[in-house]
């Protein structure tokens, strides 16, 4: 990244800033949501996921200490917490393989491809934003291949995020959603970690210095937005999102093959 031009560190700053937004507000996205916009400044995945997945670390570990820490209402006077850890054990059994299969993947995989894989990913997402049908698991054996597919995904570029929350929303509260998916976001994160620092891979660690403040500009914002979304469900933010996404996925599949 030290030989791009102003006009694209500002665009990744602004993209980082949406990218905190998106994390806290919804509680996932933080990659799936802007790693295609990313990938238009540069097409080079292994440059942000590294800091993606510092950015999750950190701001995941963060919000899950706060909301314990300052109390969560009825379930913190029950001590039960804001993350169900049983729930949470129990889907990582089932994605930790594959998650480790997509991990070894990403490493081993041409940057060309990965990106290619990222937009058509994405794009599918995004169709089902738009017609307002979320990916959605009807019986265990479904959800058991979700959460497979889904790690598998996490591993291979951090973006699995849709499949395994049309297994996790169905099963937990909503007031715990969040924190128990910040909460795998980070074991599942943490894993990819490890594996970038073994195959040697360049964790940017110069950038995150003013990506991380950018980050957290987002992140606030999200905050304040998260309580707000969740109560009002509108199927017309998610079209337009998906839109955006459509389109620019759209772009990048073309920019990739051209």
């Amino acid at each position: 990244m030290s030989e791009l031009s102003f006009i694209q560190y500002f665009l990744i700053a602004l993209i980082f800033v949406w990218s905190g937004f998106v994390r806290s507000g919804l509680g996932f996205g933080g990659a799936v949501l802007s790693l295609p916009f990313l990938l238009l400044v540069l097409d080079q995945p292994l440059v942000f996921l590294p800091i993606i997945a510092v950015h999750l670390l950190v701001f995941s570990s963060l919000t899950i200490w706060m909301n314990n820490r300052t109390g969560a209402g009825e379930q913190r006077q029950a001590g039960s917490g804001t993350v169900d850890w049983q729930y949470l054990w129990r889907i990582l059994g089932i994605m930790i393989v594959p998650k480790l299969i997509g991990v070894f993947g990403l490493i081993t995989m041409p940057s060309d491809i990965l990106s290619a894989i990222i937009f058509v990913i994405v794009a599918l997402y995004s169709v089902s934003y738009i017609i307002n049908r979320p990916f959605r698991s009807g019986s265990k054996t479904v959800d058991a291949i979700f959460l497979m597919v889904g790690g598998y995904i996490s591993g291979t570029s951090l973006i699995g995020a849709p499949l395994i929350i049309a297994v996790a929303a169905q099963h937990l509260p909503k007031e715990k959603l969040r924190d128990t998916l910040f909460a795998l976001w980070f074991i599942l994160v943490l894993i990819k970690m490890a594996a970038f620092v073994w195959a040697g891979v360049d964790l940017q660690l110069i950038h995150h210095l003013w990506l991380l403040p950018c980050a957290a500009v987002g992140h606030v914002i999200g905050l304040y937005a998260h309580d707000r979304i969740l109560r009002a469900e509108t199927p017309v933010f998610f079209r337009l999102l998906g839109t955006v996404l459509l389109l620019v996925s759209s772009v990048g599949i073309v920019s990739v093959l051209w």
